[in-house]
């Protein structure tokens, strides 16, 4: 117990946080279940639907496109009713989502796949718009950063479970080229395409059976209504941007767009450059990326965690995003089995970005956190935008691994934000 209240920041004081942070923290499971299940989905749904790079891309586009349009409208939804509202609502958008990927697999069709997955993520969102603050909250402001970082620990969870269940239950490891399709006969492509679309099926029942069942216990659990310390008086219209009158708001912004599309961009691809690179099967593909880069992601989270009491979190963001453009640079220059371990080492580094860049963000904006975090969710839209650059550039190269340039520019400007742009100042 006292490990947890060193990791968490917690005083035994506010022993009455304790249960709701771990009820809160388990969300953190479901959203990194979704986002890494998307390594697998898009060399799975390319040959099911028989897609390009860049189409393939459209699987991210239509994820991380329901952060952009729903974080506002969660955001304002928990300023409304309540944080525990939000939670149950998300839930609900989460599993209908997995449920409508049975008539999308029966249909074959990657438009249906498509609006599951944006109704699916919509849930998330709400899911994320919620808990990031929320777990600021539950306690005292200046331990807000390293009790994120931990509940992000259950978001390593699901990072590394995902794409080894994914990679086990969803994929087949059944790789046929232009060539050998062109070769069969037009019912036994038919027959392949379906028996690979089918096999998310079963995996995603199972996924909308627990996620109901964690909405039933959060329902009937007791989350207390958190105020945040430095509550203001002052009224603003509803869809104003005045939050950006915070400096660390507006970089905050700006850099979580580029991080999350470089953390998308890394590991979507992952099996495509496996293949390209070491000629690498798509279900050893999958393995490596979940045993070795998620669970490196999820160590990354809880050594984070404790390196954050020695080192500012700002500088400890700065030096990780200098790494990995090392790490990328590598892979994108070599052509051994080495330039695939140097990816596999990027998520490690990755591993505190989102929250402590949540965290500087919404530092010292009192009240205005609930709606400045919405637009930092918001940004989330990068990881819709950056993978469709990168697909592009892969689908006119030819080469997957090029397209990495992408990811390591975008860890310059997180970089940047750890070195300079995260110091508050408020523009009046």
């Amino acid at each position: 117990m006292n490990l947890f209240y060193q990791l968490t920041g917690y005083k035994k004081s506010e022993k009455a946080f304790i249960v709701p942070f771990i009820l809160v923290s388990t969300l953190f499971f479901l959203w990194a279940f979704l986002h890494n299940t998307n390594p697998i989905l898009i060399p799975h749904l390319k040959k099911a639907c028989l897609l390009s790079d860049t189409q393939s891309a459209l699987i991210d586009f239509s994820v991380y496109l329901a952060y952009f349009i729903i974080a506002l409208p969660a955001g304002f939804f928990i300023r409304r009713f309540s944080y525990k509202s939000g939670i149950l609502f998300g839930l609900f958008l989460y599993a209908l989502g997995a449920f409508l990927f049975i008539p999308a697999a029966s249909s074959q069709s990657f438009a249906f796949f498509l609006i599951a997955l944006f109704i699916i993520a919509s849930g998330a969102t709400f899911l994320e718009t919620v808990a990031n603050p929320y777990i600021t909250l539950l306690g005292s402001p200046e331990k807000g950063a390293q009790r994120l970082n931990f509940a992000q620990s259950f978001n390593g969870v699901g990072a590394f479970i995902a794409p080894i269940l994914g990679g086990k239950f969803i994929l087949t490891g059944v790789e046929y080229s232009k060539d050998e399709l062109a070769k069969m006969s037009p019912n036994q492509v038919q027959q392949y395409l379906q028996s690979e679309a089918n096999t998310v099926i079963w995996p995603y029942i199972i996924i909308t059976i627990a996620v109901l069942a964690v909405a039933i216990l959060i329902y009937f659990s007791k989350l207390p209504e958190v105020k945040n310390e430095k509550v203001t008086n002052k009224k603003e219209p509803i869809f104003s941007l005045h939050v950006f009158k915070y400096k660390q708001l507006r970089w905050a912004v700006i850099t979580q767009f580029f991080y999350v599309g470089a953390q998308v961009g890394v590991g979507s691809f992952f099996i495509r450059y496996s293949k390209y690179v070491g000629d690498i099967p798509e279900k050893e593909a999958a393995y490596l990326w979940g045993s070795i880069a998620m669970v490196g992601f999820m160590a990354g989270r809880f050594i984070g965690t404790i390196l954050m009491k020695f080192i500012s979190s700002n500088k400890l963001l700065l030096l990780y995003a200098l790494i990995n453009i090392l790490l990328l640079t590598l892979s994108i220059t070599m052509h051994t089995s080495l330039a695939i371990y140097c990816m596999l080492a990027v998520p490690f580094f990755m591993s505190i970005m989102f929250p402590t860049i949540f965290a500087l963000g919404v530092e010292d904006l009192g009240d205005d956190a609930k709606l400045g975090s919405s637009f930092i969710i918001m940004a989330i839209v990068g990881g819709a935008i950056i993978p469709l650059f990168m697909g592009l550039i892969s689908d006119t190269t030819h080469s997957i691994q090029l397209s990495y340039i992408v990811p390591l520019i975008c860890f310059v400007i997180v970089a940047f934000f750890g070195w300079k742009g995260y110091k508050p100042s408020l523009n009046e």
